[in-house]
């Protein structure tokens, strides 16, 4: 199998396209099946619509249901409306179940079961069973094909038992043990297994600590498991812990990509519209609602300003630091709710920490705040000669600082607390609200030194 590089990807992908405009079927067969399934996908995403289809015709539906499985969901769409159904439907049976699942979970109903028609009905049963379970749990993203054996099997057997099996199967280094009632009792590692003596029985050489995860559990704690054991596979149980699947590391990535990506979108107020396959009205329309209301808290920010006019009037260089305490206090805060969104995503936030991340990041706020006080002092007396003026500045900085990054820690943790997903304290609401309050903060320390100015 050849794997491309930057080397060498250009002048395959050149190859590739001359043989398919050259219709040399067999050169075309011999230079694209020797590379990589992932370089297939890459390659086949680049090509145009015509050259796509004597893709087709040259791809047998075995062939091409690898290269459909690594596109991404609009690239999948567009290529189902260019193949025939025939060919479809068999490209689908070939593939593995949970994969043919996700495709059609974004399928409508109709055209979903008018899939599940054209398959074989073996295949159409397993997916039909994925797509029972609730959207974002194991049961959803497990798959189907994996391998199980006996504990009074010999392992001599159980290696040829794979020799048959293991092509239809998503991955063979772990391999399930079960009873008669196909009931979950162990696990055998492929690596065990091989430097076994061939006449010793499964039972002996197998462990009976099987960490296991429920159909109904929520994909990311699937995905923090799997993760924290370093597991390739995890198997999947039903509350009676009959084995009715596994998760694999490759699902686990795909679920963290997904989660991260939903995260950012939800930081940084918005989500949904982080994808650039979305459209620009799309986009929109999702991030609306959070701009909406920021923008009522702006004219909180105004109301503020409009507070402190008499300030403003008598010291109008006042106003010239205004950017700059609610920079300051935006960037501190969001830095802040990174750190508690991020502990409280990989599980590193426990009940028995909260109060000790809390008092950490209190104390980062207290020597940033610091740092930018003698800073900034030093500046504004340079630059303005008015020492008051600095000391107003710099400590309206350092209490700013201080405040931000605690209300940026703990907003995640309450929300959180509420049952409800940390990363909705989206970056534009802190920042906002850190804005305000350190404008309350900056032109209440003014106020009160304003005789002397």
């Amino acid at each position: 199998m050849v794997r491309l590089d930057e080397q060498n990807r250009e002048e395959y992908e050149k190859l590739i396209l001359d043989t398919l405009q050259a219709e040399d079927r067999e050169q075309f067969r011999e230079t694209f099946l020797e590379l990589h399934p992932t370089d297939q996908v890459d390659i086949f995403v680049k090509l145009e619509e015509e050259t796509r289809k004597r893709v087709y015709d040259y791809l047998s539906p075995e062939d091409f249901s690898h290269i459909f499985e690594g596109l991404e969901v609009e690239d999948q769409k567009r290529t189902y409306l260019e193949l025939d159904e025939a060919y479809s439907s068999e490209m689908f049976n070939n593939m593995f179940a949970d994969d043919v699942a996700d495709f059609l979970a974004e399928m409508t109903g109709e055209k979903a079961e008018d899939i599940l028609m054209k398959m074989n009905k073996a295949e159409a049963k397993e997916v039909k069973e994925l797509m029972s379970y609730a959207p974002e749990t194991a049961g959803a993203i497990m798959t189907k094909e994996f391998v199980s054996i006996s504990s009074s099997d010999l392992a001599s057997n159980v290696i040829e038992k794979l020799r048959n099996d293991a092509p239809d199967a998503e991955t063979i280094y772990y391999l399930y043990v079960v009873d008669q009632l196909e009931k979950l009792v162990g696990v055998i590692s492929l690596r065990d297994l091989i430097t076994a003596p061939a006449d010793e029985v499964i039972e002996n050489i197998m462990s009976t600590r099987v960490v296991s995860v429920q159909d109904d559990m929520d994909q990311e704690d699937v995905a923090k498991l799997i993760k924290k054991y370093d597991f390739l596979a995890a198997p999947v149980v039903s509350k009676q812990n009959h084995l009715i699947g596994i998760v694999t590391f490759d699902d686990v990535i795909d679920i963290l990509e997904e989660e991260a990506t939903e995260d950012l979108g939800e930081i940084s107020a918005a989500k949904g519209a982080t994808d650039v396959n979305v459209s620009a009205f799309t986009a929109a329309r999702k991030r609306s609602p959070w701009i909406i209301m920021l923008m009522f808290f702006g004219l909180i920010t105004a109301e503020v300003i409009g507070t402190f006019e008499e300030t403003l009037e008598a010291i109008v260089l006042l106003a010239a630091f205004i950017p700059l305490i609610m920079d300051s206090a935006g960037n501190t805060g969001t830095q802040s709710l990174a750190v508690a969104v991020r502990g409280l995503a990989l599980g590193t936030i426990k009940k028995g920490s909260i109060g000790k991340m809390v008092r950490r990041e209190f104390g980062t706020g207290l020597m940033l705040g610091l740092i930018c006080m003698v800073v900034l002092g030093i500046t504004v007396t340079l630059i303005h000669g008015h020492w008051i003026l600095a000391l107003i500045v710099g400590f309206s900085i350092f209490c700013t600082l201080s405040i931000a990054t605690v209300i940026g820690a703990t907003v995640p943790l309450v929300i959180n607390k509420l049952k409800l997903d940390p990363a909705i304290a989206s970056g534009p609401f802190i920042t906002t609200v850190n804005d305000i309050l350190g404008l309350l903060i900056y032109f209440s320390i003014a106020t009160a030194l304003l005789d002397f100015l």
